[in-house]
């Protein structure tokens, strides 16, 4: 053979997309500004490889995993959170009042959530993990021991009915033996579940809350002591997994001027809007990351 045929030059070596995460933390109804997020990446076709999802943040992680159009997941919230958590769970509120007479035991939750559970089962049916065209993992946390709990087979009515098991208003959830309850009990943020996965990239959404205005009351002062520890928690989190990990995690906070409890349903054009809002902000950074369509197109 001529030598002249005996080499060819080398092919430039396949460029590989980074590997994306999509992360919605716990929030209540805030959460619901994952909707904005989606309809934003949905647009710029930037497709996630992983979804991770904690409390409310796992009702929106689930549906993006099954394939679910932002659109869609838009008008189910108006009709899911309307009147959620309005019923009453009569037999907790007894066995809270008079527990010697009634029994109190650790299930007790003072939200009657038939209407959660059929919520659950009008979005995801019988779907498991195994049916979502994109990985999903959902975090919740053992009653007992407090540890997070990492779900990712199972029923998808049953992983986000734990991890959206806020304690003493929804009754912890049974799931392989263990009790389990709201996933922002242990981290309000999982962003370690998706760094576990390789994700090279990070869209990390989370919630902070605003200080009160007023503590005219003992719970003001409670709901205020609260919302700065969660909020101290959410800003460690985010400069924790920045410093020490190889992750490029991009953080999505919306902001919202006054407090957002899981009544205040006429939110949530507002709530979307905003979460529209922050994801648009870290767009450009997003490009150069060569994460949407038209940048893997031209790269």
């Amino acid at each position: 053979m001529p030598e002249a045929a005996a080499r060819q030059p080398d092919a430039p070596p396949l460029r590989r997309r980074p590997r994306l995460a999509v992360v919605i933390g716990s929030g209540g109804l805030k959460c619901v500004a994952g909707v904005g997020m989606w309809k934003i990446l949905q647009r710029e076709g930037i497709h996630p490889d992983l979804v991770v999802g904690c409390s409310g943040g796992s009702l929106y992680t689930a549906g993006m995993a099954l394939g679910m159009d932002a659109r869609e997941a838009e008008h189910r919230s108006h009709r899911m959170w309307d009147g959620l958590f309005q019923r009453v769970h009569y037999a907790s509120v007894l066995r809270s009042l008079l527990p010697r007479r009634w029994g109190f035991n650790e299930r007790v939750g003072l939200v009657n959530d038939r209407a959660v559970g059929e919520a659950l089962k009008e979005l995801y049916g019988d779907a498991s993990f195994a049916d979502t065209k994109v990985p999903l993992l959902i975090a919740a946390t053992d009653l007992h021991s407090g540890e997070r709990v990492r779900l990712a087979s199972g029923r998808l009515v049953d992983a986000v009915r734990a991890s959206i098991a806020m304690p003493l208003l929804l009754r912890p959830w049974p799931i392989d033996g263990r009790l389990l309850i709201d996933g922002g009990v242990s981290d309000p943020l999982p962003i370690s579940l998706a760094i576990r996965e390789g994700a090279d990239i990070i869209l990390a959404m989370g919630f902070e809350t605003p200080p009160m205005e007023r503590m005219d009351s003992l719970r003001g002062v409670v709901r205020h002591s609260i919302a700065t520890t969660v909020n101290h928690l959410l800003r460690s989190t985010y400069a924790f997994y920045s410093a020490v990990h190889h992750a490029e995690i991009v953080p999505i906070m919306p902001e919202f001027e006054k407090p957002v409890g899981v009544s205040d349903t006429h939110l949530i054009p507002y709530i979307i809007e905003q979460g529209e809002r922050a994801t648009l902000q870290v767009l450009p950074y997003l490009r150069q990351l060569k994460l949407t369509e038209a940048s893997v197109e031209g790269a």
